[in-house]
């Protein structure tokens, strides 16, 4: 059986920076699209689907932090940012508007194909990894398939974005356990150096909207003053 490779769209006015980032991604086996501005990448998200965008902050004209923010009006296509500026403001900021993940310049071949791989992995992507299908997870009256990517109350499914998803997950699959909002950056999103906390707090917001949305109580998602958070069992 061939599978599909996952489609990448590359944005960035620097044309060298293009090419390495395309060429390289190609030589991985991924379809590679590239615009040269935020308007352009726009343009090309809206008429097809990508599985991830590589995204430049620093654009002329609409930047990447305004062309996030339009696609996750949308959109729940994994975002990997690209910044020459690498201030944990700047990856906050990215965070919060919906980013998944922030890659900064310069960077080598092999962290910009792992962040790749790693995206499209818990999001859903098409990357083959091995992993085994278990079963969905339960806790709290939510049925949630990881494989699947899919969370449901009941029959009501919980609309998730990627990142509140692996959220999601991680507290299920500790119910009843305090986690540390570092805890949660690391196993729920796998970031490898620490950004600000606050970032976890705006996500479990968000999440709790979502699971009242769908008739669950966002109580559920516990407090912990001063450590983290909890899912009540």
């Amino acid at each position: 059986m061939t599978t599909t490779p996952a489609r990448i769209l590359v944005v960035d006015d620097e044309e060298s920076i293009l090419q390495f980032v395309s060429y390289n991604l190609r030589k991985e086996g991924y379809e590679v699209t590239v615009a040269p501005d935020g308007d352009t990448a726009l343009a090309l998200a809206t008429e097809s689907p990508f599985d991830l965008i590589v995204l430049d902050i620093m654009l002329p004209g609409t930047d990447g932090y305004e062309v996030c923010r339009r696609l996750r009006t949308t959109s729940e296509t994994p975002v990997l940012f690209l910044s020459a500026r690498d201030t944990e403001l700047d990856k906050v900021v990215g965070l919060e508007l919906g980013g998944d993940d922030y890659l900064a310049k310069p960077f080598g071949v092999r962290e910009l194909v792992a962040r790749v791989k790693a995206l499209l992995r818990r999001t859903g992507g098409r990357v083959t990894d091995g992993a085994e299908d278990t079963g969905p997870l339960e806790a709290a009256g939510i049925s949630l398939d990881e494989s699947a990517h899919l969370a449901f109350h009941g029959e009501t499914q919980i609309d998730l974005t990627p990142r509140e998803f692996e959220l999601l997950a991680c507290l299920m699959r500790h119910a009843g356990r305090v986690l540390s909002r570092e805890q949660l950056l690391k196993e729920a999103w796998e970031w490898q150096y620490v950004v600000e906390t606050k970032t976890v707090d705006t996500h479990i917001k968000r999440l709790r909207d979502k699971l009242a949305a769908a008739g669950v109580d966002p109580a559920v998602v516990e407090t912990v003053r001063g450590y983290g958070y909890r899912l009540a069992t």
